[in-house]
């Protein structure tokens, strides 16, 4: 027997022992050992392989490394490798999919955990909690609306319009609370000092040659009052003795906190907070086309890195202040995208019944706004689908934002929703007739973009070739398939000791 046939003979018998070649993820190799990746561990028959008498012992770390000994590992992972490679192609299906989708979705998360993006992760924790409010409030809004513009039970909208503003005239109070439970003080403290902003009180106070007015400032007042709160509420706890401390440190987190709120934070976050409201006006106003186009294309990547977070209190800010966010219905295009990319999907893989199913029970959810079963399930780990859906996100969103920048303001009164249950909570200044006009047009546009951009240009003919194939008929061929050197069949252990290969 020549040298390279004892090497492969060698690898020939290691093979059908650890499972296979569908079970191998990688193959590297040090001095002494050939380290493999394993999809299933529990398919390895260990004593068959230290019964080889090629293999001096196995070693289980972050790889399963199987002992040959110098100068034999390096002949011997060519020749494996060689195998794994003839090995017929495991058939990939929306189990691969998924677990390569999760795969992502981890190594993003792990990713994320900077300091920058961790404090988002905080504010997206302060203000995630008040949606359902600010969901439920809004759309009592918009049927009030509606129920003033026909005309229809007078008596009834003044009772409509208190229950659908309540929530937003107090919003600083829960920001404030939220907060310093978030950053590690005292939550009804953060509340307190954050109820300052909208005192009617503050009326009388003149700040900078201006006086105060109630809510100036907003969530991101009541946000950075409360953050102020919670470091001065921390700093009394080291210094204050602890005889003194329930006296003490509540009034003077309270009072050092709300004198610095009324003298300063109220009057700098006013300023912001119009600054935002004028900005995102402008900029719809005057490039909405482009900002759209910009905003609906990159939202999808935003959501991804985690910078999707920053977003929360500029729209908050914005609703406060103009009863509506012009900027969400921008970023639900991305969605619409990625609906159109996934049915484009569905039709150019249409032997792959494992995907086409996933994207069947995934899509309901798709149209109502619930992207992630599609994004991590479907198009992120196909790879090109991701980018042709964020194209149909970007001509849906350059939809809305052009009928903005000609005047047709569309606006969401709460954050959270998108896709189809955005309808609802759609408001304007044109009428809601032509705000819905407006947001499905890009709805549509969004669809429409998304499938024909993947359809045509989301597939590589490897890629094709790879998964539009019959999932279901090539599992029972692999299943009947004999394993090469007559060793069972991948992934079977039929209880006995491989033969060892005479070296």
């Amino acid at each position: 027997m020549s040298t390279d046939d004892k090497n492969r003979a060698i690898a020939a018998a290691i093979l059908p022992l650890v499972g296979g070649a569908g079970n191998i993820t990688s193959v590297a190799h040090c001095m002494t050992r050939l380290r493999l990746g394993l999809r299933d561990r529990s398919l390895v028959r260990d004593e068959a392989l230290k019964a080889l008498p090629s293999v001096m012992g196995v070693v289980e770390d972050d790889t399963y490394q199987i002992v040959l000994g110098p100068g034999t590992v390096a002949r011997v992972t060519p020749a494996f490798e060689a195998l794994v490679a003839e090995a017929p192609t495991p058939v990939a299906s929306a189990d691969d999919l998924a677990a390569q989708g999760a795969a992502i979705k981890a190594a993003r998360k792990a990713k994320n955990a900077t300091p920058f993006k961790l404090f988002l992760r905080k504010i997206a924790n302060i203000f995630v909690p008040l949606i359902p409010a600010l969901i439920g409030c809004g759309i009592i809004a918009g049927l009030n609306g509606l129920l003033i513009n026909l005309g229809w039970l007078p008596g009834v909208t003044p009772a409509l319009a208190a229950i659908a503003s309540g929530f937003m005239a107090l919003i600083a109070v829960f920001v404030g609370y939220n907060t310093a439970k978030e950053f590690g003080g005292t939550p009804i403290l953060g509340g307190a000092v954050a109820a300052i902003i909208v005192y009617a009180g503050v009326a009388k106070i003149e700040v900078f040659g201006q006086t105060l007015s109630p809510g100036q400032g907003g969530v991101l007042g009541a946000l950075g009052a409360a953050v102020l709160a919670v470091y001065v509420e921390k700093w009394c706890r080291r210094w204050v003795p602890e005889s003194l401390d329930v006296l003490v440190t509540p009034t003077l987190t309270v009072l050092v906190s709300g004198l610095v709120t009324i003298f300063g934070l109220m009057f700098v976050a006013g300023e912001v907070s119009q600054g935002i409201g004028d900005f995102a006006n402008w900029l719809l106003e005057n490039a909405g086309a482009g900002a759209g186009l910009l905003l609906g294309g990159l939202f999808l990547p935003l959501v991804m890195l985690g910078l999707h977070q920053a977003l929360i209190p500029i729209h908050t800010t914005l609703i406060e202040q103009q009863g509506y966010t012009v900027l969400l219905p921008i970023l639900a295009m991305a969605g619409a995208g990625q609906v159109g990319a996934a049915m484009a999907v569905y039709l150019k893989l249409p032997r792959n019944g494992s995907i086409r199913r996933t994207i069947k029970s995934a899509l309901p959810a798709g149209f109502l706004g619930v992207g992630e079963p599609l994004i991590y399930g479907v198009s992120l780990p196909l790879g090109r689908p991701f980018v042709t859906a964020c194209v149909g996100g970007a001509f849906g969103g350059g939809f809305v934002g052009l009928f903005n920048m000609l005047g047709d303001k569309v606006g969401s009164t709460a954050i959270g929703p998108s896709g189809w249950a955005l309808f609802p909570l759609l408001d304007g200044n044109k009428g809601l007739g032509s705000t819905i006009a407006i947001y499905a047009g890009g709805l549509i546009v969004g669809y429409l973009v998304g499938f024909v951009a993947t359809y045509f240009w989301g597939f590589s003919r490897e890629l094709i070739e790879e998964f539009d194939v019959d999932t279901e008929a090539a599992a029972e061929a692999a299943e009947a398939r004999p394993v090469a050197a007559g060793g069972p069949a991948a992934g079977t252990d039929t209880g006995t000791t491989a033969e060892p290969v005479k070296v």
